[in-house]
């Protein structure tokens, strides 16, 4: 179970990249800019809850990389002369991969009382 969760975390992780760096072109046309940052915040909560689940005794590790890696993707989006950079992106990033970490947080010392 651990493989499969891990290979998941990355797989995932390389789908995210690439679905954020691929010409806007090539991507569904979006009607309303507030639907970008929600799937930013989605996406990131969901390769968070991958990744806590994959290494649980390096969850820090996973969220402040998870932290960067989103980060890294908007500094390649402003370098790539396709896609617009935007740290309100990188905002809900860290909205995300905070929301995942909360969850599964609350839900370790749920596990640890019972």
């Amino acid at each position: 179970m651990a493989l499969l969760l891990r290979l998941g975390f990355w797989f995932g992780l390389i789908a995210l990249t690439i679905a954020s760096l691929v010409p806007v072109t090539l991507l569904p046309p979006q009607a309303m800019n507030i639907w970008d940052k929600a799937q930013h915040a989605f996406g990131f909560a969901g390769i968070t809850a991958l990744g806590l689940l994959a290494y649980p005794r390096h969850a820090m590790r996973v969220c402040l990389g998870l932290l960067a890696w989103g980060g890294a993707i908007e500094l390649m989006q402003w370098g790539s002369g396709w896609r617009y950079g935007d740290w309100i992106d990188w905002l809900a990033d860290a909205l995300g991969v905070a929301s995942a970490w909360l969850v599964w947080h609350a839900g370790t010392r749920w596990t640890r009382r019972s």
